[in-house]
């Protein structure tokens, strides 16, 4: 396929993390030529989403932790004399101490249908040794057979709804998944409705369960499809930017969301709802009276303290922390600003950023729902495929598994004039867009990364039980020790389609100070047990029991000045991997920046033109004219279970 590639392009993108797919989207959007690939064989990069055999697929992608390609000189012979190259990278390194460990009871003479089972870890969590032990015991090795990795984990890696649906918060019912369809070079999302006929979720689990309580591993590898693991755990803020640009750019109709239920505290070795609205506070039974007008005198302030200046003036210079001591609050209510509804860290937040948090936080309630938050259905890998998807439906090409050889820079100008791709063909263009991960050793020599600390759990029961199995969760769990940071937990329930049906799925995420398991194992014991044979029929344990857990860093290059990379052509622009935050809005603002310098004076991501006032040529323009471009609208019996994002903008509004 790629003798059939354009040989020139206005843009060419390297790496389908969310920064690019959104830089993508705005591009095509405003008529450029784009040309978007990945050596990956799936969308996302850092920010994808996995079935559990997708992940155990990506985990042993990992564990061989070897080149794919081997050099080869057939791009060299293609530099001319006034030409120089800069070579990629074709490992990637950004995950580092991964570690895997199974709970779940293992039935031997149960088949295992899905491959890449793992064997079972009778060890602890709090078992000492255990990097090299997880990497060599708890790992796929290479004789197992697991998925291959290509282009046909798209199916697995993200099932999401119909994207003729628009988008919908609090849906109840979805009523289908998508499949990206590809070819061994080139992958353009698209949609079968024969394909997903057959990947409809169910709505009952129909697998018998051996006894009362007790999932097994088998279990979970039969079900694995019905999981869907995000490599970084964020939320969306209702008014954040991320849902600005998707209402826009009318991408949000290619998506779902689900609004967090519950934002919890854990005080004194205890999981604790903190009350969010007005109405939650005087309905709490935690706070007293006093506590309550206090609360509520305080949060009025915060939403406005920009005209009160002389309220925080003398206060500026020390941490949102010192500053809530001295106001009218209790060591109760000072817990619950600092942690639950700024999520600031009492040694690095200044009273103005904790102020803003809390403003931010105040300024989201009620537009979709009691929390500020918004959960995207099949996880946070879809957004990158919404916006690829639009890039798609305005011209823009699509090749998974095609790696990228070298960037051609003109000695002269010291601008990037093409690049070549692993088939040897030349591709040119004007601007460059790199996912940070691409760039080899010696252009980034002189990089500081931070690394963020990532753990997922699959558990039995929710943290906090309550009548409903069906809560998203949000819980801020402070740091003990100096040097280490607060670690930000996000519970998932079935409904969210991440998880099969009687787990959860849980992710723990904090900026590193060292490996994945040490900086999260403490906050793990706090919160989980693991599920032992022992404790199966015991009813009375009150904590959830991990049934499998993954431990790994991921390497976070946001806000690195391009200053740092070395010879880095002008015209080649570096997009970041996730941030540490719990929002979105740094990818946004990054892609809203980049795109300015490509395109100035341009409209970021403009919405679709109304499909009555487009003239079309011929009658074959209009299927796709009509996917781009019309709003389907909603019935009354989704209605009912659903709203449509626009909807709640009128009303909220």
């Amino acid at each position: 396929m790629a003798d059939t590639l354009p040989s020139e392009f206005d843009v060419i993108v390297i790496g389908t993390g969310l920064p690019e797919s959104i830089i993508a989207a705005a591009c095509s959007r405003s008529g450029r030529r784009v040309l978007h690939v990945d050596s990956r064989s799936y969308y996302g990069g850092n920010w994808a989403s996995f079935s559990f055999s997708g992940l155990l697929s990506w985990l042993k992608e990992y564990q061989e932790n070897s080149d794919i390609v081997s050099d080869s000189p057939v791009w060299q012979d293609q530099i001319l004399e006034n030409e120089e190259a800069i070579a990629l990278s074709r490992k990637d390194k950004t995950i580092q101490h991964v570690e895997v460990f199974c709970y779940a009871s293992q039935d031997l003479h149960e088949d295992v249908e899905e491959a890449g089972a793992l064997q079972k870890n009778h060890a602890l969590v709090t078992s000492a040794n255990s990097t090299e032990a997880a990497d060599s015991a708890f790992l796929p090795t290479e004789d197992e057979s697991l998925s291959t990795m290509s282009c046909e984990m798209l199916t697995e890696q993200t099932p999401s709804s119909d994207p003729e649906n628009a988008l919908e918060v609090n849906g109840a019912e979805v009523t289908g998944e998508k499949e990206n369809h590809c070819d061994d070079k080139t992958c353009v999302p698209s949609t079968s409705a024969e394909d997903m006929s057959e990947n409809v979720p169910i709505a009952e689990d129909t697998t018998e369960q051996p006894k009362k309580n007790r999932i097994t591993y088998s279990q979970i590898i039969k079900e694995g499809r019905r999981f869907n693991i995000d490599l970084v755990s964020k939320l969306l803020y209702s008014r954040g930017l991320l849902i600005d640009l998707l209402i826009k750019s009318n991408v949000s109709r290619y998506a779902e969301f689900k609004n967090i239920t519950r934002i919890l505290a854990f005080r004194e070795g205890r999981v604790e709802q903190v009350p969010c609205s007005r109405a939650d506070v005087f309905n709490s039974k935690q706070l007293t009276m006093v506590e309550k007008r206090m609360l509520m005198k305080f949060l009025t302030f915060c939403m406005e303290y920009e005209k009160y200046p002389d309220e925080y003036k003398g206060y500026e210079e020390i941490t949102f922390y010192e500053y809530l001591k001295t106001q009218k609050l209790t060591p109760n209510l000072q817990y619950i600003v600092m942690h639950s509804i700024a999520m600031t860290s009492e040694t690095a937040s200044s009273t103005i950023d904790g102020l803003k948090a809390t403003k931010n936080f105040l300024h989201c309630l009620g537009r979709y729902g009691n929390t500020p938050f918004l959960f995207p259905l099949y996880g946070q890998g879809e957004l990158p495929q919404c916006f690829c998807r639009m890039c798609a439906v305005f011209g823009g090409i699509y090749c998974l598994r095609h790696s990228v050889q070298c960037l051609v820079v003109d000695k002269e100008s010291r601008k990037c004039k093409a690049i070549i791709d692993q088939f040897g063909q030349r591709i040119i263009s004007e601007h460059f867009l790199v996912e940070d991960s691409y760039f080899s050793e010696n252009m980034c020599s002189r990089v500081q990364y931070r690394q963020i600390s990532r753990a997922v759990l699959i558990t039995d029961r929710s943290v906090l039980k309550t009548d409903s199995d069906q809560q998203i969760s949000i819980l801020t769990v402070p740091a003990e020790e100096p040097g280490t940071f607060a670690v930000r937990v996000i519970e998932l329930c079935s409904s969210t389609m991440t998880c099969m049906k009687g787990t959860y799925l849980v992710h723990l995420t904090c900026t590193s100070s060292k490996t994945a398991r040490e900086d999260l194992e403490s906050v793990v014991q706090k919160l989980f047990i693991p599920y032992t044979e022992m404790e199966i029929e015991n009813e009375q344990v009150e904590k959830p029991r991990i049934l499998w857990a993954l431990y790994f860093n991921m390497r976070d290059s946001s806000d690195i000045s391009r200053s740092c990379y070395n010879d880095l052509p002008s015209n080649v622009y570096v997009c970041s991997g996730p941030d540490c935050g719990l929002g979105n809005d740094n990818a946004v603002k990054q892609a809203e920046t980049l795109f300015q310098e490509i395109c100035p004076n341009e409209d970021f991501c403009p919405p679709p033109p109304n499909p009555e006032d487009i003239i079309l040529d011929g009658d074959s323009l209009q299927p796709e004219a009509s996917e781009s471009s019309a709003i389907p609208e909603a019935n009354s019996e989704t209605f009912k279970e659903s709203t449509n994002l626009g909807n709640l903008e009128e009303s909220s509004e």
